[in-house]
């Protein structure tokens, strides 16, 4: 017979509380169960000692036996320093999905013709006024020589 260390779930509706016990791994998740050997409160805070109790003399015992822990379980276990749990690395689950992606990147694209925009504003701004400075140097040379053309043509 299969052994293992799993929750079993009670307590009311959004408000969860669990045995911990082992149990024929074919029994149903709150069915019959051979022992239990503690429980878990997920309402308490992390840093509660209320939060899981156990019975380590017990929990070895069923181990001994040969009980696999369930992931959670073995969480506890690796705790409370009876069982060595390997940690688990998953690089892909910090990635954004797909839809994300295309949306980071078409958010990327606008900001890129936004500051391309702005450059070719900032360079227009400053091309007028260098011109308009050009033009007006050749206007007022052309304002002088209009007068002296009036001086002139009253000296004769």
């Amino acid at each position: 017979m299969a052994v293992a260390i799993r929750l079993s779930r009670g307590g009311a509706k959004k408000r969860p509380y669990y045995r911990i016990v082992v149990a024929d791994s074919r029994a149903a998740r709150d069915g019959k169960y051979l022992e239990q050997i503690g429980t878990y409160n997920p309402m308490l805070p992390k840093d509660s000692g209320e939060r899981v109790k156990l019975n380590e003399d017990r929990a070895r015992h069923w181990l001994s036996v040969g009980a696999t822990p369930s992931d959670r379980v073995h969480r506890f276990l690796d705790a409370a320093g009876i069982l060595e749990r390997a940690p688990k690395n998953n690089p892909k689950k910090g990635e954004p999905g797909e839809a994300a992606k295309e949306r980071a990147e078409e958010k990327a694209a606008k900001i890129a013709e936004a500051e391309e925009a702005k450059k070719a504003a900032e360079e227009e701004a400053k091309a007028p006024a260098e011109e308009a400075a050009a033009e007006e140097a050749p206007a007022e040379e052309s304002a002088e020589t209009a007068s002296e053309d009036a001086s002139e043509g009253k000296g004769e």
